[in-house]
């Protein structure tokens, strides 16, 4: 195997990012969130995750909800996160229907509905996720 290199995969991904590449994109973001490889930026996080969520990647629609619920890099906007949770729920990833479920049973950024809470819990809980 090759040794593990912060610094050099963040290097490739925004090669590969800076190509239009979701996955880089998101993957990128998740580096410069959390400062590995490469200093913290929440704001060019939250700018990387939006480029892949608007191209429909699952995961970055998931982290862009939660960088919007929680105002990290961004002003807090619990109707757009719940907006971005659905887009990556329909899509069947778990986290997000998790998200999802959560903001709906509580009426953040949505209406308040218990039933479809359960519902979208239920979807995260028959893939596996634990927290479900």
């Amino acid at each position: 195997g090759v040794a593990k290199d912060e610094v050099e995969a963040v290097k490739w991904f925004r090669k590969a990012a800076e190509q239009g590449y979701a996955l880089a994109q998101c993957n990128l973001g998740v580096a410069l969130a959390n400062g590995e490889g490469v200093a913290k930026n929440e704001v060019e996080a939250a700018i990387l995750y939006c480029k892949a969520a608007k191209q429909g990647y699952a995961s970055a629609q998931c982290n862009l909800g939660l960088v919007l619920t929680n105002g990290q890099g961004v002003a807090k906007n619990e109707v757009k996160a719940a907006k971005w949770y659905r887009k990556a729920a329909e899509q069947g990833y778990p986290s997000a229907q998790f998200n999802l479920g959560a903001a709906i049973a509580t009426g953040q950024g949505v209406a308040k509905n218990e039933v479809e809470a359960a519902e979208w819990y239920r979807k995260a809980a028959e893939q596996g996720l634990a927290a479900a």
